[in-house]
C-alpha cells in the first residue's frame, strides 16, 4: 500500500505574503541569515507583524549548511521567548534551521508546538513542504537528514517577489537541485501517479523556466514558475524519497563546502547512467527525455539523450561538468574512500532504485574530477 500525503497550506504567487496579516499570531521568532537583515530583507516580514501588533525577536545566525550547534542555539533562544509562531524566512539553510529549531524545541520543553511558517527566497530545496531538515556536523565532516513529520511546516508562502535578486549562479544552483529532486523522485521504487505527476511538471517547468531566471533575474513569470516547480519536486520527493545522487551530494558538499545545488548537478548526469541498469529506472528515465523532446527510439537511446539534455542545461547556466578547482579535486582524491562511505550511510542513497557498492561510488566520483 502507498501513501500520499499533504499537510502544508501553500499560498503562492504573487504578494503572497499578505496572507501573513491575517494570521493571528501574538509572539514570533524570525529566523533568517544577517544578510536578510543587513539589506533589509527582513522587514517584508517584521513590518507586517508590526502592523498586527505582534511581538516578535530575530534569530538571525543562520549560516549555509546549518550545523547541530546552530540550532541549539537556536532553540536556547526560543525557549526564554516561547514563541507561538516560527517564521523561516530564507534559502533552505534558513528554512531546515527553522524547522529543525521549532521541532527540537517542543520535543525538549514539552511546550505546546509554535505555528511553523516558511517563507523561501530561493527556488530551490522545496524544504517549505517537506520533512527534512539537513544538518552538519564539522567534527564529524558529515551531513544528517533529519526526518520528522512534525518538522513539515503548518503553512509555506511562495512570493517570488523575493527572488527577483538572487543571484544567477545561485539561481543556477538551486534550480539543478529542483531538477534533480523532480529526477530522483520520479525514479524512486516508492513513486507512484501522484508524486509521479508534481515531478514531471516540476521538471519541464525547470527545463523551461530555469535558463529564462538565470538571464534575466527580472523576469517575473519565470521566477514565480521555478518558485513553482521547487514546491511541486519537494512534494514529490517528500513522499517518493530521494536517491543515490542526494547521499553523494551530501557527502561531498560536506567535505569540499560546494553549494548542494552544484553537487547535484555534476553528479546528476552519472548517477543516471548508472542507475539506467535498473530496468524500472530506464524506463522512467526514458519517459523523462519524451517529455523533454529528445529522440527516444530506445529506452537507451533515450537516457542518453536525457543525459545530454541535463549537461545542455547545465550549460546554458554556466556550471561545468567537472570540479573546476584543484583544492576540490585533490580533497576529494584523498578523501574518495571516506566520502564513499558517507554517501552509503546517507538516508537518502536507501532509496535509490540501484543498490550501489563503495567501489561504483567511488567511479562516479571519478567522473567529475
Amino acid at each position: 500500500m502507498n501513501q500520499f500525503k499533504l499537510h502544508t497550506n501553500v499560498y503562492l504567487g504573487r504578494n503572497a505574503l499578505e496572507r501573513l496579516k491575517e494570521l493571528p499570531i501574538r509572539k514570533a521568532c524570525v529566523v533568517c541569515d544577517p544578510f536578510l537583515v543587513q539589506n533589509g530583507g527582513v522587514k517584508k516580514v517584521t513590518d507586517p507583524l508590526d502592523e498586527m501588533g505582534a511581538q516578535w525577536e530575530l534569530f538571525d545566525q543562520v549560516i549555509p549548511n546549518p550545523t547541530v550547534e546552530l540550532v541549539s542555539a537556536g532553540v536556547a533562544h526560543i525557549l526564554e521567548f516561547r514563541p507561538d509562531t516560527v517564521i523561516a524566512l530564507g534559502g533552505g539553510s534558513a528554512i531546515d534551521t527553522g524547522k529543525a529549531i521549532s521541532f527540537i524545541y517542543t520535543k525538549s520543553s514539552g511546550a505546546a508546538k509554535p505555528r511553523c511558517i516558511a517563507i523561501p527566497t530561493t527556488s530551490g530545496t522545496g524544504s517549505e513542504v517537506t520533512s527534512f531538515s539537513v544538518l552538519s556536523d564539522p567534527e564529524a565532516g558529515a551531513k544528517y537528514p533529519l526526518v520528522d513529520d512534525a518538522m513539515l511546516p503548518e503553512i509555506a508562502m511562495l512570493d517570488p517577489a523575493l527572488t527577483i535578486t538572487v543571484p544567477p549562479h545561485v539561481t543556477a544552483d538551486t534550480g539543478m537541485d529542483v531538477l534533480t529532486h523532480a529526477v530522483e523522485a520520479y525514479a524512486s521504487p516508492a513513486a507512484t501517479d501522484f508524486t509521479d505527476a508534481l515531478a514531471e511538471k516540476a521538471f519541464a517547468l525547470v527545463l523551461e523556466y530555469l535558463p529564462r531566471a538565470f538571464r534575466d533575474g527580472q523576469d517575473c513569470e519565470a521566477r514565480e514558475k521555478l518558485h513553482s516547480a521547487s514546491c511541486m519536486a519537494g512534494m514529490a520527493f517528500n513522499n517518493a524519497t530521494l536517491g543515490l545522487c542526494h547521499g553523494m551530494a551530501h557527502a561531498m558538499g560536506e567535505l569540499l563546502h560546494l553549494p548542494h545545488g552544484r553537487s547535484n548537478a555534476l553528479l546528476l548526469p552519472h548517477v543516471i547512467a548508472f542507475n539506467s541498469d535498473d530496468s524500472g529506472a530506464k524506463a522512467k528515465y526514458a519517459k523523462l527525455a519524451r517529455l523533454a523532446g529528445c529522440c527516444c527510439h530506445t529506452e537507451q537511446v533515450a537516457v542518453q539523450g536525457l543525459v545530454r539534455r541535463i549537461t545542455g542545461l547545465m550549460n546554458e547556466v554556466g556550471i561545468a561538468h567537472r570540479l573546476t578547482r584543484e583544492e576540490d579535486r585533490t580533497r576529494l582524491t584523498q578523501e574518495m574512500d571516506r566520502a564513499a562511505k558517507l554517501a552509503l550511510e546517507d538516508r537518502c542513497t536507501a532509496g535509490n532504485c540501484r543498490n550501489a557498492v563503495p567501489e561504483q561510488i567511488k567511479e562516479i566520483y571519478q567522473k567529475i574530477l
